[in-house]
């Protein structure tokens, strides 16, 4: 029986389900040597809220951090791309999936893992076709939930549709941590039947089934899994890779990796989650079985507690998420993955702070219309016909994306009219996030601000500054935080 692979999803997921996706390129680096040396299958290192975050907070290109991880690794990468929406909220024209999807192979990405929202296998076609043709590994993904609608049956059968498109690899996407032992093991071993291409299998700690169901599958047949390494595991996050060895100690699947590599790695990335510690919460490190209930993501509760904040509404965030599955029903019991958690959960704020519908968010009414593709279930007639009214939009029945005209040509013009670089990386990254982009290479003016009033006879603060150290052969790795900003810095002895 071959070791079952371990994939690790350190610099990407994990940090996104714990630290609202905040760790830099730069915190990264140091680390890098070691994490490449553990011998996982996958790296995921890009894609998801990355990007978006990347730009949005850390001030990165994200075609530079791939790049950046790239140059000092082997281990073959992964990433996550929401299918017609990249790694955005809306859809995109099929040129412009195309050309994303082109360029990330082009700069070294293996795998892309490619899902959609709504499990509808015409919003992943586009992106699967251009990943294979420009020679990178298309993994198609199952993006799993519990409803009076999804059964075992069903999640085989979408692998099985997805398999005959021509994906090099399946994938079952647990986001919530939701999937049973029993219901893991039925999934897995009904794909291993029935399809010739690899299984992967993902899910988080969320409700704490997350590393039992990973033995279930393991049992099944499944080739891969996802982990995270401490303090980046667990909770919302991803199974702890040294727990899973623990688990599966005697097991004839058992694989063989490093446990001093991975307690090294684990150091460092304590001084991370230090760094990182305004992000974090302790209600995302710990076992939260009212998740089975309202179903939410890991990925998205790190960010959804922090913007329930910044709407003064922290107080209900347990109201705010009993409301969640009322709302997925009335949609067509859509599965909570981005963006569609994100959409269902700015709609239960919605109704909990205005009442039911009150403020119709667009997103919503875009899937009560069809605009995000073919629901699980049909959408409640009265919430498709108020969605129609408010909207002043058609439902519409075809594929999203065949509305929607091409984009490339008109975004290269408009970025060479913004005085921005126009080749297809910025295009693609511009087409998602164009004020982003723009304020990446023209930041907007800060307002000056009145000098304080000096203080008698005091000195001046020292920076607060902090290092940790990575050494691998000659070269010493230095990620040093001077004033909350993170510098990577490299030492080379020269004998």
């Amino acid at each position: 029986m071959k070791p079952v692979v371990f994939n690790s999803t350190l610099l990407r997921d994990a940090h996104q389900s714990l630290a609202a996706t905040r760790m830099s390129t730069a915190q990264m680096l140091p680390i890098l040597d070691k994490l490449d040396a553990v011998g996982y299958g996958r790296l995921e290192t890009w894609g998801g809220a990355s990007i978006d975050a990347g730009l949005r907070f850390l001030k990165e290109f994200p075609f530079k951090r791939l790049d950046a991880l790239r140059a000092k690794t082997k281990t073959p990468h992964m990433m996550l791309m929401r299918g017609q929406n990249i790694v955005a909220y809306n859809q995109s024209p099929d040129d412009v999936v195309a050309a994303f999807a082109t360029q990330a192979i082009r700069h070294g990405m293996n795998t892309i893992r490619i899902f959609d929202a709504l499990n509808d296998p015409r919003n992943m076609k586009t992106a699967i076709e251009a990943t294979k043709k420009a020679g990178g590994e298309a993994q198609g993904t199952i993006c799993y939930t519990n409803s009076p609608v999804h059964t075992v049956e069903g999640f085989i059968k979408l692998g099985c549709t997805l398999a005959d498109m021509g994906v090099h690899s399946l994938c079952l996407k647990d986001m919530a941590g939701l999937v049973s032992p029993r219901a893991a093991y039925d999934i897995i071993k009904g794909l291993k039947d029935n399809v010739k291409v690899p299984v992967w299998f993902h899910t988080h700690e969320t409700t704490g089934l997350g590393a039992s169901s990973y033995l279930a599958a393991i049992d099944a047949g499944v080739d891969a899994v996802d982990v995270a390494i401490r303090p980046f595991s667990d909770g919302t996050a991803h199974p702890d890779h040294t727990r899973m060895m623990a688990l599966l100690k005697g097991h004839p699947r058992r694989p063989n990796y490093d446990a001093q590599l991975i307690e090294e790695i684990s150091a460092y990335e304590k001084g991370v989650y230090e760094e990182l510690s305004k992000f974090t919460s302790h209600k995302n490190e710990v076992v939260n079985i009212d998740a089975l209930r309202y179903e939410v993501p890991g990925g998205m509760l790190s960010n959804f507690r922090n913007q329930l904040k910044e709407l003064k509404m922290e107080d209900k965030f347990e109201e705010v998420c009993a409301e969640i599955p009322y709302i997925r029903e009335k949609l067509g019991w859509i599965p909570l993955v981005t963006p569609t958690s994100q959409i269902v959960g700015t709609q239960a704020a919605m109704n909990v702070k205005f009442g039911r519908w009150k403020q119709f968010i667009p997103g919503a009414m875009d899937i009560a219309l069809g605009y995000f593709g073919q629901t699980p279930a049909p959408v409640d007639p009265e919430i498709r016909k108020l969605a129609a009214e408010r909207s002043k939009k058609d439902p519409i029945e075809c594929r999203p994306a065949d509305l929607i005209k091409p984009r490339m040509e008109e975004l290269r013009k408009e970025l060479k009219e913004n005085n921005l670089p126009a080749d297809d990386e910025h295009c693609v990254i511009y087409a998602m996030f164009p004020q982003q982009v723009k304020e990446l290479y023209f930041p907007p003016k800060e307002e000056p601000k009145p000098a304080p009033a000096p203080a008698a006879a005091s000195a001046a603060p020292a920076p607060a500054i902090s290092a940790r150290v990575g050494v691998s052969g000659n070269v010493t790795n230095l990620a040093m935080t001077i004033n909350g900003t993170t510098h990577a810095v490299s030492v080379e002895e020269i004998a």
